[in-house]
């Protein structure tokens, strides 16, 4: 390089490190102070609210059919004909099996036979009573032949009245052919086929099963705490504990139940007593036998702080809510957490009334941070207060 350049390119070389420093300064003085002109992130809150809250625990149980009936031929026959389909729905005094009639029906015949004759010797003995009657007033015949005579009419009577009942023995044996529904509800298959010759008696095997389906049970097991704080306060004071009913698919308890048995004593062994609460709004998804979510709720009330569930996040064991404290800053509360009212979720310990808690906007501001509050208007939907308790679950 000519050598009356180099004191010309260290120069220049000199001044754009100079340059380069001072833009690097720059930057890092610019870094290092915030912005005074940034806006403060928003967040949404909503009260912390005290009001009066019962216990509530949940269970698990199953449902019961209110009514259960196999259903048992009550005379012997060959099955001629199945009137249903399996799993149908049948009302009281559907038919749905025809024993043959054919035996019964002559014993109903042979049975009209001998009330018809009963009928006419009771006319003849009645005639003749009549007329002997008559003989013994003129002293035409003796007492006892009258008697005899007499006794005759009142044996008539009594075969009339037995040949009467053996008819409507015999009708009521052929009505049994024709087997029905004792019940509403939803039926079983059929366990026996046409031309299959069946008993009858409680020892017979069923034909088939009927359910009751417009009602159910939840029969569960409460344990002695919580009979002792919920169902007994409950009973004592003239009420009911409320009961909620939902299937294991089911997040919420949406079918309401209303308690209808408890039990008359405490099982020693398991600790629980037995308890069974009738379901009137049965859904179709509905069958006895399901595994079912119960919650009981009752008990004396007690004031208490409530906060939407969905905004309570988890951090490893403990339990939190973020909240907008005093000064404006984010600020995160361990709480002690009680059980569900609905939606919300009552706590035990950690938060007082009036509490600005955030429902949404907090994965703006992690806590320490100042932020500007504005209070929300309505109920958080469930993934916006999800992300405002930290996508915690």
């Amino acid at each position: 390089m000519n050598a009356l350049k180099k004191p010309y390119v260290t120069a220049l070389a000199l001044a754009m490190a100079v340059a380069g420093t001072g833009i690097v300064v720059s930057r890092a003085t610019g870094d290092a102070k915030a912005d005074p002109a940034a806006p403060l992130p928003v967040v949404r809150f909503q009260y912390a609210t005290e009001r009066p809250v019962s216990d509530a625990q949940d269970y698990t149980g199953r449902l019961e059919a209110v009514d259960v009936v196999d259903v048992r031929p009550k005379v012997p026959g060959t099955l001629l004909k199945v009137h249903f389909t399996d799993g149908q729905q049948v009302r009281q005094g559907d038919l749905l099996f025809t024993i043959d009639p054919a035996p019964l029906q002559t014993v109903v015949s042979q049975a009209e036979a001998k009330l018809a004759r009963a009928v006419e010797q009771r006319r003849l003995s009645e005639i003749e009573q009549a007329r002997a009657g008559k003989l013994v007033a003129s002293n035409a015949i003796s007492r006892r032949d009258f008697d005899t005579l007499d006794h005759g009419a009142r044996e008539a009577a009594a075969a009339l009245k037995g040949a009467s009942a053996e008819l409507a023995q015999a009708r009521l044996q052929l009505g049994y052919t024709q087997i029905r529904a004792p019940i509403d509800g939803r039926i079983s298959r059929a366990e026996i086929t046409p031309g299959n010759v069946v008993s009858a008696g409680g020892d017979a095997l069923p034909l088939t099963r009927i359910v009751s389906d417009r009602a159910l049970y939840a029969a569960f097991n409460v344990d002695e705490q919580s009979y002792l704080s919920i169902i007994a306060p409950s009973l004592a004071a003239g009420r009911s504990p409320s009961v909620s009913v939902g299937l294991a698919n089911d997040r919420a308890f949406s079918h309401t139940a209303v308690l209808e048995t408890l039990d008359n004593q405490m099982d020693t062994r398991s600790g629980t007593v037995r308890v069974r609460a009738r379901i009137t709004d049965v859904s179709p998804a509905m069958l006895p036998g399901l595994q079912a979510r119960i919650r009981l709720q009752g008990g004396t009330p007690y004031p208490a702080i409530v906060i939407d569930d969905a905004v309570v996040g988890t951090d490893q064991d403990r339990r939190y809510v973020l909240l907008v404290n005093k000064q404006n800053k984010v600020e995160r509360r361990f709480v002690e957490t009680g059980p569900l009212q609905g939606r919300g979720r009552v706590l035990r310990s950690g938060l007082e009334a009036g509490a600005r808690v955030i429902v949404d906007g907090a994965f703006r501001a992690p806590p320490g941070t100042e932020v500007t509050a504005v209070a929300a208007q309505a109920a958080p939907s469930a993934g916006t207060a999800a992300t405002a308790a930290g996508g915690q679950p």
